[in-house]
């Protein structure tokens, strides 16, 4: 016996129950049995994904020819057992725990599973999404669309489009202690666009700090270039080392180094663009979230200090959204040619479309509100974390000034890894400060957490901050 409804139509998962293809073959139990067995199949192999919500069992007896009460009892039966759930008003749907194996195939029960996603999300590196300003967004776009003259439609300029050089020019200047030419400023798709450009252009040696993103690293390795690594203690990085690197190019975070959290300190600042002066060397600046200090006004870009030894890198990644890819450099002079000579003719990354809404948001003066509104609200979490240690575990401290999204929580030695297990037992995804360590550093934890507090939602940031409490070591 065979049957199937519609194949070329997928389940719904939200709707009142979509066409489900099914092939009921004989055995055990008649057409009750075949039904069974094809739908624990169908959500085995992961056809029928967990929440999927099924046909109301009246519609699947049509459409399959059955009794009302063989699918009435087929779907009891699963639920029974575990595979389905049901609730008034919410119908019949796959269980959130019944999740396929790897490869669609079946495999034997082990020790008790964990969810494939955690329940909550502490790891650094995103906004929070639900912030996204949509509607401030969507006006931009509205009447950048409107103005934008007919050649933004056609091949993209490599330095990218005249409106947004000339808004960032402006923001920068006035918000970061940035100059900014918009002749100097190439935008680019994000910073690791940035990283790739600029590898191909640098040579030799750069020295990058002892905690990074590795990525960042992996990216100067590709385009043939050596890192040095330059230790790092709670003033931010320890530039005085930088001649014992032989490097040419500094690769640093001075506004809020990136995870441990310490600022640069003004001596070092000046030290750092004496060395660069000296050795006719570069800094790289990464001002990756340079907007948000809270216990204090912002500290301005190391760039507005001697333009012509600074590249300025920045983007929306963590101010806005890491969706929307993209970012800017602020060049020396003498780098401008060589950067879009490396770029090629046309915009391959950067949609001008949304060039010009950046564009048109900055000079509205929504990016403003934006941020003033996400440094309000990112303050507020850091506050919330801040007491509900000092509540549920004093003994914990946090490390770094307050600012940007994340904090690095100080943990005993030898019980980071410990902790990070625990955290995942909580349903909870967290990252270890080990996994940003690539050198020598002084004057920071040995072992941490690096908690991105800017991550949850609203609704899941309690929740988050329980689990995290309770897989955090105990005092002593």
């Amino acid at each position: 016996m065979e049957s199937q409804v519609n194949p070329a139509r997928s389940p719904s998962v939200d709707g009142a129950g979509g066409d489900l293809h099914l092939e009921l073959s004989d055995g055990p139990g008649g057409r009750r049995g075949a039904l069974i067995r094809a739908l624990r199949e169908a959500v085995r192999t992961g056809r029928l994904a967990p929440g999927t919500r099924l046909p109301p069992y009246r519609a699947l007896a049509t459409d399959l020819g059955l009794a009302r009460n063989t699918v009435a009892e087929a779907y009891a039966e699963l639920v029974a057992e575990g595979w389905l759930t049901a609730r008034q008003g919410s119908g019949t749907r796959v269980a959130l725990r019944a999740e396929p194996p790897a490869g669609g195939r079946p495999r034997r029960p082990t020790t008790p599973s964990r969810p494939r996603r955690p329940a909550y999300d502490l790891v650094q590196g995103t906004p929070d999404a639900a912030a996204f300003p949509r509607t401030a967004w969507l006006a931009s776009a509205r009447r950048a669309l409107t103005a934008a003259p007919n050649e933004a439609f056609g091949p993209g300029d490599p330095r990218g489009r005249p409106e947004l050089r000339r808004a960032l020019a402006e923001y920068l200047g006035r918000a970061r202690g940035v100059r900014a030419d918009p002749d100097r400023i190439v935008v680019c798709s994000g910073f690791a666009g940035a990283l790739r450009l600029l590898g191909q252009v640098l040579e030799g040696t750069i020295a990058v700090e002892s905690y990074g993103l590795g990525f960042h690293r992996s990216l100067l390795t590709a385009a043939g270039l050596t890192t040095a690594t330059l230790p790092i203690d709670e003033h931010g990085a320890r530039v005085e080392c930088l001649a014992a690197t032989g490097a040419r190019t500094a690769l640093l975070t001075p506004a809020h180094q990136f995870p441990t959290g310490g600022p640069l300190h003004p001596r070092r600042r000046a030290a750092l663009l004496d060395w660069a002066c000296a050795r006719g060397g570069l800094v790289l600046e990464d001002d990756y979230d340079g907007e948000f200090r809270y216990d204090r006004q912002p500290v301005g870009a190391v760039q507005g200090l001697d333009p012509e030894r600074v590249v300025y890198i920045g983007s929306v990644s963590k101010s806005l959204s890491p969706a929307l890819r993209l970012g800017w450099m602020v060049l020396p002079g003498h780098l401008v040619d060589a950067v879009l000579t490396v770029k090629g003719e046309r915009e391959s990354w950067a949609s001008a479309l949304e060039q010009l809404t950046l564009a048109d948001f900055l000079a509205s003066g929504s990016y403003d509100r934006h941020v003033r509104r996400m440094r309000r609200h990112y303050r507020r979490r850091r506050d919330r974390l801040v007491a509900v240690l000092a509540e549920r575990a004093p003994h914990v401290r946090i490390t770094g000034i307050a600012a940007g999204l994340h904090a690095v929580l100080g943990l005993p030695p030898g019980t980071e890894r410990t902790v990070v297990r625990a955290a995942a037992w909580q349903g909870l995804a967290v990252e270890g400060l080990g996994l940003y360590r690539h050198g020598e550093a002084t004057g920071v934890p040995d072992d941490g957490l690096v908690v991105g507090y800017g991550t949850p939602a609203d609704h899941a940031f309690a929740g988050a901050l329980d689990a995290l409490c309770e897989a955090l070591p105990p005092p002593g």
